[in-house]
């Protein structure tokens, strides 16, 4: 080759980044190592603490948290990431609270209107563009309000919604594989769905496993929180189609009223729903339903730095390493309680985002790739924060290689398995196996897929747009004897959201530092690659979004 030697300067120094050696296992052993019990349990203590009054979005408790990690990520010797050198990228969002006093539901069924008292039978979500709004208008039952193409299944067959309500189940038929189900369960792809059959309104009913998982009680006791959307620069709420004035979820005691006389009883409806088929009919029923909404615009802010990589031809890239900040504040209280001190949720997942950004700086040898870490503000509001930064990136989207995301890690017992969301979908499998072997973990399959939880945490944005991703969580197998899937599911039907996520509970630090390190040596591994992680053949989430110009390099 006949080149100058200035030409040689730049390919020389990618050679020589490609073809450094990456640590040994014993560098990489030792860098884990100064993530501790201590060290977890010290920021989770901070961050669950009363002063901090749960951490809600745009509050003053999280803008103290947000100050706690941009503090920490400095002391580490990480760069800002955030909006023009700093360590915060702002997220202007509408706040919407709903005026319980004169918003209201009449229902007309079974030949009789009846103006229903909030609370005891429902609830109605404040409107996020207008502070006042009516949709008065029959009502059309749609199963799960799913239209599914690729699995020949739509909801919406054989019944006219144009200028109705439409009542339909949460989630998705189970017969789907868990993943597509969690897809067509999300809120979003429902109301797209409503708003395409010319619906104006959405009506949610709750089944027996809805009540089992997340009582009616602990659900009404959040409902008089607010709600928030990211706003575009003209002040439009994200995702949020004007075309519906309502929005409400019924309890089993509201959709008995409303089903008297339906063509199919509501306990038959509820039994079809678990084999995949609840089907679908209009009701002789009608709802009017008024939303009073305070609205208001407020900021929070997303934590961000970065760790640059130290390939030339790869440090441009980025491995981002995700957990959200916020939690939900304060709610009614419950003997003389009302804080919501969020210790697992998510405290857990900051603690160990903490941690893995020092185990990163303590490798004698950088990864080739930038580490982008990330703390996120609105995710209990609906993935807000992510979602945002997803649409306006500090970096480019394309350099994004892949996200691992860190999300209430419970320590209920001294754990032996993980559950891996999304690893399934992508290479990113055989690595998080490999790490997860080397901490004592065996990977399980999704114990409740029923759940859906693939769509419910901050790594959804980013498989949006594309980008491979896993989310580990706690498995259910416990190598003291006790019953894992029982400690979940308790866990699950009271601590969560509730006043009792607090520091008092029991936590086995040990699994929690095993865990933080398993995901260190994911990112680790992803970063050091020759190649980013790609989407299996064939696989649903990459055939659908993979290929959008959001996602390339």
């Amino acid at each position: 080759m006949n080149l100058r030697p200035i030409a040689l300067v730049p390919f020389l120094l990618a050679l020589a980044g490609c073809s450094a050696s990456p640590p040994s296992p014993e560098a990489i052993r030792a860098a884990g190592e100064v993530i501790t019990p201590d060290s977890l349990e010290s920021h989770m203590r901070f961050l669950a603490d009363d002063a901090l009054m749960g951490r809600e979005t745009a509050s003053p408790g999280y803008a103290v948290a947000a100050d706690y990690v941009a503090a920490h990520f400095q002391e580490l010797g990480l760069e800002p990431a955030g909006t023009g050198g700093t360590w915060f990228q702002e997220v202007p969002f509408m706040k919407t609270k709903l005026d319980e006093s004169k918003s209201s539901l009449t229902m007309t069924a079974g030949g009789r209107t009846r103006k229903l008292p909030y609370g005891d039978v429902y609830t109605i979500s404040p409107d996020l563009l207008r502070d006042e709004v009516r949709a008065d208008a029959g009502v059309v039952f749609v199963g799960f309000g799913v239209t599914a193409p690729d699995f020949e299944y739509d909801d919406y067959a054989g019944v006219d919604a144009r200028g109705k309500i439409v009542l339909l189940l949460r989630g998705a038929p189970p017969t789907m594989p868990h993943n597509e189900r969690a897809y067509y369960a999300w809120t979003r792809i429902k109301k797209q769905n409503a708003v395409a059959h010319g619906a104006i309104g959405i009506v949610l009913i709750r089944t027996p496993e809805n009540e089992r998982q997340f009582p009616w009680a602990k659900m009404l006791s959040h409902s008089h929180g607010a709600d928030m959307r990211w706003v575009d620069p003209q002040g439009h709420p994200s995702f949020e189609p004007e075309e519906l004035k309502a929005g409400a979820v019924l309890n089993d005691a509201g959709a008995a009223l409303l089903f008297k006389g339906a063509p199919t009883p509501l306990d038959s409806v509820f039994a079809r729903s678990l084999r995949g088929k609840p089907g679908s009919f209009p009701l002789d029923a009608r709802l009017d339903i008024v939303t009073v909404s305070e609205r208001s615009r407020v900021t929070s802010r997303n934590v961000l730095a970065r760790l640059p990589g130290t390939d030339p031809a790869l440090r441009e890239e980025n491995v981002l390493v995700s957990a959200h900040l916020d939690h939900i504040g304060v709610s009614v209280p419950v003997n003389g309680d009302s804080i919501n001190n969020g210790a697992y949720d998510n405290a857990s997942g900051i603690a160990a985002t903490i941690e893995t950004a020092r185990a990163f700086t303590r490798l004698p040898r950088k990864p080739r790739r930038s580490i982008l870490f990330f703390a996120t503000t609105g995710e209990e509001k609906g993935l807000q924060g992510a979602d945002y930064f997803s649409e306006n990136p500090t970096v480019p989207i394309g350099s994004i290689v892949a996200n691992v995301n860190l999300d209430m890690f419970l320590m209920l017992c001294p754990l032996e398995d993980v559950v891996a969301f999304g690893a399934e979908h992508s290479s990113l499998a055989a690595i998080t196996e490999r790490a997860a072997g080397h901490h004592g973990f065996t990977v399980s399959p999704d114990p409740a897929p029923e759940e859906v939880v693939f769509i419910r945490s901050d790594q959804f944005p980013f498989v949006r747009k594309g980008i491979p991703a896993v989310f580990i969580t706690s498995g259910t197998k416990c190598s003291d004897g006790a019953d894992g899937d029982s400690l979940s599911k308790a866990w699950r039907a009271g601590p969560y959201h509730n006043i009792t996520d607090d520091m008092s509970q029991k936590m086995d630090f040990d699994s929690g530092v095993r865990f933080a390190r398993t995901n260190f040596e994911i990112a680790l591994d992803v970063a050091n690659d020759d190649h980013r992680p790609t989407w299996n053949p064939g696989d649903f989430f990459g055939e659908k979004f993979a290929g959008t110009r959001h996602a390339q390099p």
